[in-house]
Formats: structure tokens, sequence, C-alpha cells
């Protein structure tokens, strides 16, 4: 059984799959309390992998988000596995400080100031922008870095911060811009 906050059917409004159709399976339950965290992510209900897999099944998309909260204190290889079998491709989205199944076909990487991270693959980095200095995270192992406002309050300074480091590009909420979950 997995704690399940919900399930719903949604546009990333995030990072590199901005824009792609998608099944959101947010977890209960994180393990940090960050200051800055926009999800009501405490609530949720017991479901059974079987129950989960038919719920995602019920939507057109194939690509499936594990979010949260933090979806690795639920998730394991057999889980990730079931999905796949129902012909979805699996992101996650994580802050890292928990150890990952290694079947996972998109990892993005959330990393929080002073946490240590157990992940050693991430396909995306996305750092909720607060003026801190960057270049911790610059030699994490990804393809991908995006900036992005805090709850798009500071977008000016975000927006700044791109221009001044280039090797990072900015991620809008653009589900919060739009008005869609």
């Amino acid at each position: 059984m997995r704690k399940i906050n919900e399930i719903f059917y949604s546009l990333q409004g995030e990072g590199y799959h901005t824009g792609t159709p998608a099944v959101f399976v947010r977890f209960s339950g994180c393990n940090l309390k960050c200051s800055f965290c926009d999800t009501q992510h405490e609530e949720g209900h017991w479901m059974s992998d079987d129950e989960i897999i038919e719920e995602v099944k019920k939507y057109l998309a194939a690509t499936v988000i594990l979010t949260g909260g933090e979806p690795s204190l639920w998730i394991d290889r057999a889980f990730v596995d079931l999905l796949h079998q129902a012909g979805k491709y699996v992101c996650i989205e994580t802050n890292g400080t928990r150890p990952l199944p290694d079947n996972i076909d998109w990892v993005t990487c959330s990393p929080k100031q002073g946490t240590k991270l157990k992940i050693t693959r991430m396909d995306e980095v996305k750092v909720v922008y607060e003026e801190q200095e960057l270049a911790v995270y610059e030699s994490l192992p990804a393809k991908c870095f995006f900036l992005q406002p805090c709850s798009c309050t500071n977008v000016e300074k975000t927006v700044d911060c791109v221009m001044r480091h280039p090797k990072w590009r900015l991620s809008l909420q653009t589900h919060k811009l739009i008005d869609i979950q």
C-alpha cells in the first residue's frame, strides 16, 4: 500500500517537460520542511499498486510524473516496473535526499540548501531561486539546469540571475500562470 495525496491529469508546468500532458501521482509526506513549499501533501489515502495503476490508465498521456511531497518515500523498482508495463514513461520530481530505483526514465532533482544528495543520476536540476549561490549545484551530473522563481514572486531577480549564469534556463510555473492544476 502506498499513501497517495492525489492522482490527476494535467500539463507539466515546470522544467524540461513543460507543456507535456501527464498523469501526476502525488504521494503524501516529505522528509523536508521547506518554507516555500506550495503543496499541501500531508493528507492522503492508502491505495494498492493495482488501484494506482488502474487510475493512471484512465488518462491518455504516456507520461506519469511521480511527485509529492517526496515520492522516494513510497516508490520502488517493482512499482516503476508496473507503470512501464502499463505503457507509461516514468518521471520523478525528487529532492534527491533518498536513493531512487534505477528504472525511472527521467529524474528531476530539486535540491534544497543544506541537504546531502543521495542520488547520482539526474536528468534535470530545478532550483527554486532564493538568491542563493548557484555554484554548488552547477557540478551536479545533469543535462539541464532550471532556475525557478519562488512561487512566481521574484521573477525579475530570477531572470537577472539566469542572464548572469547562462548554464541555467528560466522555468516558470506555467500551470499557475494559466490557472490549471
